[in-house]
């Protein structure tokens, strides 16, 4: 059955293209016109972004930084991603709002949940930065509370590659592919497709996790419709 309300969540990195940091203006415009095209087939559509082509947290505390300034810069990171997201989804026909866990209301909507919930149902797509608004939690992690808390039946975890699989498959040409998992599958099996608070909020929340490659134009709207290559993982 089409899902009607759904979480992506989509990287940083996913933004920066084939120059691998910043922003790709053709790669960010193939983005916004697969999410707008599913949010106009009736789909509501949210968004949590990451901020890794910009900043990546874990990466600060190599340079000096504590681990709650690190994570603190980069979910400002998610932010300038979820006004680019914004101001593209909109260029490319459908309306957006961009949100931020964070409050900096002189640049986007502060998140609440019930003013979420009246976005996606007057049928804007609505990007959330910032993360939960607190370190030491990922955007994975973020992803699942925001789907569970609105309501979605599935959260899209957009990679780079085409599902899970039991060992990074660019570096282990011997990694296995899996078609379907559970939630416990997954957290006793340690697969690093998403961290295991995200796994755990997602079995407790029943929500249906589909992984798939955003690599390819119109990957979304081919997932929302049953089509190409992904892996389910189940409560």
């Amino acid at each position: 059955m089409r899902p009607q309300r759904v979480l992506v969540k989509l990287s940083g990195e996913a933004l920066a293209g084939p120059q691998g940091s910043g922003l790709d203006g053709v790669t960010l415009t193939e983005l916004a016109a697969d999410i707008a095209h599913a949010s106009r087939e009736g789909v509501e559509v949210g968004i949590v972004v990451g901020g890794g082509n910009f900043f990546r947290g874990v990466q600060g505390l190599t340079k000096g930084l504590d681990r709650t300034t690190a994570d603190s810069i980069g979910m400002l990171g998610t932010v300038m991603n979820a006004l680019a997201l914004e101001h593209a989804i909109e260029a490319a026909g459908a309306p957006a709002r961009a949100m931020s866990a964070v409050p900096m209301p002189s640049l986007c909507e502060s998140y609440a949940r019930k003013r979420a919930l009246d976005h996606l149902s007057n049928g804007k797509v609505v990007i959330l930065g910032g993360g939960t608004g607190n370190p030491y939690f990922t955007t994975d992690t973020g992803a699942a509370l925001r789907a569970a808390e609105l309501g979605c039946s599935h959260l899209l975890k957009a990679t780079q590659v085409d599902g899970v699989y039991s060992a990074d498959p660019k570096t282990d040409p011997t990694a296995t592919r899996y078609d379907t998992l559970t939630h416990e599958d997954a957290i006793k099996r340690d697969l690093k497709v998403m961290d295991t608070a995200a796994f755990a909020l997602a079995r407790d929340a029943s929500l249906t996790i589909v992984v798939f490659s955003i690599a390819e134009k119109g990957a979304l709207a081919a997932v929302l419709r049953g089509e190409g290559r992904a892996t389910y993982v189940t409560p």
